[in-house]
């Protein structure tokens, strides 16, 4: 990955040199948004005495990214954060996140090079990988086995599903424009790819043919009244969630950590299968999220950091609890084969072959190529754009090329490249 700015360049110059660790006992400051991470952690701390990680949750998502900017640039970061793969290139890029390979040597062997991928940038690792989120479809199968239905496999199938509920008086689901990580896994899914790079050059790609379809399809729901505006994660969608309004959800494998707050009422009516294909048999799907746990360039305890951040992803309790505790699914290839993954997620009694299927659907995640050195400008494009569009009733291929628009001023007003 390289441009004329060369995207690590920063970066490794404020990486030089390594830190040694303190005299007695090492403090360490973890910011992370997973719930009940902070019973993995205690874990950690009891059975590593001269190592404590101090677990604090300041935000999630790109928020957080945000204020671990800030707070690199007053010198204050914490020593260890959760880091979604597609954010993690500008903070490199930013001098925020540093190389720990010299610490993952014996670490990277328990990942496959696809789970490797997000964190390595010109053969140095950045972060180790924490799990995978292949875009799954969560529905609520009483309700699916009231109207006659069967999880569908294409999305015409969906779309047709789609009327039925609408007749029965329910929503199929959302179009969300406050959050762009389902819509980019659905183009993933479809074969796009937002960002590539020939040489020194890079090529932008958001409004191409791929994302144009995958508007094109979610704006004929939107026209036809089949699918909701509102937000996800807002107090609305919560209530619908809960109350049978809303019977489908597109999401990440993470998805049964979050269900229990979004919809506490509806704990064993829910079921997941593949995500609907655009070919009846194809098994690719995007992904929504994913995260590495990374060191950052202000921690004087690199070594310490690096290690609670591989122990936090390969070993077998940690990772057990982390899939018991947060509903990973986890990036380690051992992982994959716990015991504990032959049970569902307590918020899934009822589907005892729930991670057996998440495992079935794995394999054909695909991500982009590689994640852009401006991702917040192209996701607060989405959220803007589409916004609008949700709004105004504008056509979602003029939000594409917004969003085009907007993400290639931004990389040139950096000094990258793009043709």
């Amino acid at each position: 990955m390289k441009s004329r700015r060369g995207l690590m360049a920063v970066a490794l110059v404020l990486l030089a040199g390594c830190s040694s660790p303190a005299p007695g006992k090492v403090e360490l400051a973890y910011w992370g948004w997973d719930p009940n991470m902070d019973k993995v952690v205690a874990k950690w701390n009891e059975s590593h005495p001269d190592i404590h990680v101090t677990l604090t949750n300041p935000a999630g998502g790109d928020q957080l990214v945000s204020k671990l900017i800030t707070a690199h640039q007053a010198g204050n970061g914490p020593d260890i954060a959760k880091v979604e793969y597609q954010s993690l290139p500008s903070l490199v890029a930013g001098g925020v996140v540093r190389d720990i390979t010299e610490f993952t040597k014996d670490t990277v062997k328990e990942f496959d090079d696809p789970t490797l991928k997000p964190v390595r940038f010109e053969d140095k690792v950045y972060g180790v990988p924490q799990d995978v989120a292949p875009l799954m479809l969560f529905y609520r199968a009483d309700l699916f086995q009231e109207y006659g239905l069967s999880a569908p496999k294409t999305w015409d199938e969906y779309a047709a599903a789609a009327k039925t509920i609408k007749a029965k008086g329910s929503t199929i689901t959302n179009f969300d424009a406050a959050d762009p990580g389902w819509f980019t896994g659905l183009v993933q899914q479809a074969g796009g790819d937002w960002w590539t790079t020939s040489g020194t050059s890079w090529k932008v790609d958001i409004n191409g043919a791929q994302s144009k379809k995958v508007a094109s399809y979610w704006e004929d729901l939107v026209k036809n009244g089949l699918v909701a505006k509102n937000p996800s994660f807002s107090p609305q969608w919560n209530k619908e969630m809960n109350d049978g309004t809303l019977v489908t959800w597109i999401s990440g494998a993470w998805a049964p950590a979050q269900l229990g707050g979004i919809a506490p009422n509806t704990q064993g009516r829910w079921a997941v299968a593949p995500l609907p294909a655009w070919t009846e048999g194809n098994r690719d799907t995007g992904i929504w999220g994913g995260s590495a746990t990374t060191v950052t360039t202000d921690s004087k305890h690199a070594k310490e950091a690096a290690a609670f951040a591989s122990w936090l992803n390969t070993n077998a309790d940690a990772v057990t609890d982390q899939i018991q505790q947060i509903n990973v699914y986890p990036a380690s290839t051992a992982g994959r084969s716990l015991p504990i993954l032959q049970k569902p997620p307590a918020f899934f009694p009822n589907q005892a072959n729930f991670y057996d299927i998440v495992k079935q659907v794995a394999p054909g995640a695909r991500s982009f190529s590689m994640w852009g050195p401006n991702v917040t400008v192209t996701f607060s494009g989405y959220t803007n754009s589409f916004g609008a569009a949700l709004q105004q009733g504008g056509p979602f291929g003029a939000a594409l090329d917004s969003m085009q628009n907007a993400s290639v001023a931004d990389m040139k007003k950096l000094g990258f490249t793009v043709v």
